[in-house]
């Protein structure tokens, strides 16, 4: 197996909680390089996953100048775009944390900077990896949803606001839970309908909860004053075709319907949800009928199988991509929609009007 030679570009919690230990049972990586704003995060990071010689840096356009195979830009939101395109314009190959960027003209210029550099391009949603996801997936792309016509995207909390790093931070992330989760949920559906052409957005946007104390969030109460985004939002998304979707967002909700990167579906063979695991329906022999496929590992007495991880099968998909040529899953295309659709919802919570895309 050849070792690809890679840099990190922020070495926060979904660098240490999520990549680089994947990478590391994946066995094909070889991390050399650590760049941070915070340089004792970077060495610390180093220590745990690098290799002796790793060069640590606190400037991405340094980092970039080494001679690696792939660059990864797992850095808050408003660092994306810069990141992503400085390392594409060096020639590396780049695997960029969701969401894709901050607002729909960065997204653009990421992908106008992969296509003039040749070089592979990726968006960190693992959800697509998952085995429901993967199931239903084919299960679309076999004709048996027939045409989706209306979907729901849920990514939904009751209170679980994320109190660390800069989530709550309007200027570094770009928004709430919708450009943090909600992003999750809107792509997996638009995968799912291979639809990503949006005709028109409308959309609503909640700040009510935040400034509340004693808040029963699963990661402690929330500072109020640092709480810049958004605690729920909203979107009604209406495809070229006449599709429509809707896409629920929330950190903080008084509800106990509770659902984070899941879709529904309904197509005119078809429909399908997650709500308790990947649950299909449709009509059969003149009956309605609810099929679950059986997706756990195992079956067998005293063995459970092994569970793969999403993030595992991304970082291979990764590898496969880089190493050997082999196609991408998730296309640097489809993100830049997702993108698109969420800053629209945004903006039409903002003037109180739908937005139309040409």
């Amino acid at each position: 197996m050849k070792k690809l030679k890679v840099g990190i570009v922020g070495c926060g919690s979904i660098a240490n909680g999520k990549h680089l230990p994947a990478m590391r049972r994946n066995g094909g990586f070889e991390v050399v390089a650590f760049c941070d704003l915070i340089r004792e995060r970077a060495e610390k990071t180093k220590e745990s996953f690098g290799t002796a010689d790793a060069r640590i840096y606190t400037d991405f356009q340094e980092l970039v100048k080494e001679e690696l195979d792939a660059v990864y830009v797992l850095t808050p939101n408003n660092a994306h775009a810069p990141a992503t395109i400085a390392a594409l314009k060096a020639g590396k190959n780049v695997m960029c944390e969701k969401p894709m960027a901050k607002t729909y003209e960065e997204a653009k210029a990421m992908v106008e900077a992969a296509k003039e550099s040749g070089k592979i391009l990726t968006i960190g949603y693992q959800n697509r990896y998952r085995k429901d996801s993967r199931f239903l997936k084919r299960f679309c792309v076999d004709g048996e949803m027939g045409e989706i016509y209306f979907a729901k995207a849920h990514a939904i909390r009751r209170r679980a606001v994320p109190t660390w790093g800069v989530f709550i931070d309007e200027e570094k992330q770009g928004g709430g839970p919708l450009i943090d989760i909600g992003t999750h949920a809107l792509d997996l559906t638009l995968w799912m309908m291979d639809n990503y052409e949006p005709y028109s957005v409308t959309g609503s946007v909640f700040r009510k909860l935040a400034d509340q104390k004693e808040t029963g969030n699963a990661f402690g109460d929330w500072d109020p004053e640092k709480f810049t985004v958004e605690d729920s939002a909203f979107g009604f998304i209406k495809m070229k075709n006449g599709a429509t979707i809707y896409l629920e967002s929330s950190w903080a909700l008084n509800s106990l319907e509770v659902d984070e990167a899941k879709t529904t579906l309904c197509g005119t063979k078809a429909g399908a949800d997650m709500k308790d695991g990947l649950r299909i329906n449709r009509v059969k022999y003149g009956r309605q009928c609810i099929e679950k496929p059986e997706l756990r590992p195992g079956g067998v007495d005293f063995f459970s199988g092994d569970e793969e991880k999403p993030e595992d099968v991304e970082q291979e998909v990764f590898y496969q991509a880089v190493a050997l040529g082999e196609p991408l899953v998730v296309r640097p295309e489809q993100a830049m929609v997702v993108t698109q659709i969420l800053e629209a919802i945004y903006e039409s919570a903002r003037t109180n009007e739908t937005v139309y895309f040409s």
